[in-house]
């Protein structure tokens, strides 16, 4: 498929098998496998026509949809989990942490007023708003989600039965059960919003944890970063911003430069 038609399909394919969708400076992606599709992640509700647009682009439905698996539950990441769960039957896949967060997405611990802070930081107002404008505010939670296992916690990365088999790499601190997902075989990692290239409340590029008016403990999310880097990644896929392909652990090394905001 020509870059034009990509364009047109509303993805970009950025790793064998693996494309991205972007809407509103939020990313959720595809993963392909011979046993279905995996997406991680789903942005916010306006998204449904170019999710749709970007399967009949690969030649793909939403019935080809085996899982869905949530970094975290925030709602920029939960937008479309409540309709594919309803009404198409996709299993909606999140550690048990953020489970209460997934059933009620704007009830969630931040360090900062939300508010005060986005006064504070004109920059990420123009993002914040875009988001708004695809549905942030109006996002449905999901009851009956499927729990990772337990033991990823402690035992280290561990693989889901659903296509492509992501390993669970746990990384709390922007929520209580964030995790990134990593792809071995193609040396791919989703990095959520532990680690993002743009962080939508400041409106700041470049590899750095969000801001605290949406994360929960800073400290914390700094420190599980190490979780990331231990898989050695070759290419970075965050919830905000563009991929970065300079490796994870370069990628983490700028992010405890940036330090929080």
């Amino acid at each position: 498929m020509t870059q034009a038609e990509q364009r047109r399909a509303a993805f970009t394919t950025v790793a064998d098998g693996v494309h991205r969708i972007s809407e509103a400076y939020v990313n959720f992606y595809l993963v392909e496998s011979r046993d279905g599709l995996t997406l991680v992640d789903s942005g916010l509700p306006a998204s449904w026509k170019t999710l749709d647009a970007a399967l009949r682009g690969l030649g793909h439905s939403l019935d080809d949809i085996k899982a869905l698996v949530l970094t975290h539950a925030h709602f920029d990441h939960l937008g479309l989990a409540h309709r594919l769960h309803t009404q198409f039957g996709v299993p909606v896949w999140v550690h048990s942490g953020d489970s209460f967060i997934a059933r009620h997405p704007y009830r969630y611990r931040h360090e900062k007023s939300r508010f005060v802070f986005s006064l504070a930081h004109p920059g990420g107002l123009p993002v914040l708003a875009r988001m708004a404008a695809a549905g942030a505010l109006r996002v449905r939670g999901v009851d009956g989600v499927t729990l990772f296992p337990a033991e990823a916690d402690e035992a280290g990365p561990r693989s889901l039965p659903v296509p492509g088999y992501p390993e669970v790499v746990f990384s709390p601190g922007h929520t209580a059960g964030h995790c990134g997902l990593y792809l071995r075989d193609r040396g791919v990692l989703f990095s959520g919003d532990a680690l993002v290239t743009l962080d939508p409340y400041t409106g700041r590029t470049g590899p750095r944890i969000v801001a605290g008016a949406a994360t929960m403990d800073s400290r914390q999310n700094l420190e599980t970063l190490a979780q990331l880097a231990q898989t050695g990644a070759s290419l970075v896929l965050p919830g905000h911003g563009e991929p970065w392909t300079g490796g994870i652990k370069e990628a983490v090394a700028a992010a405890r430069r940036a330090a929080a905001a």
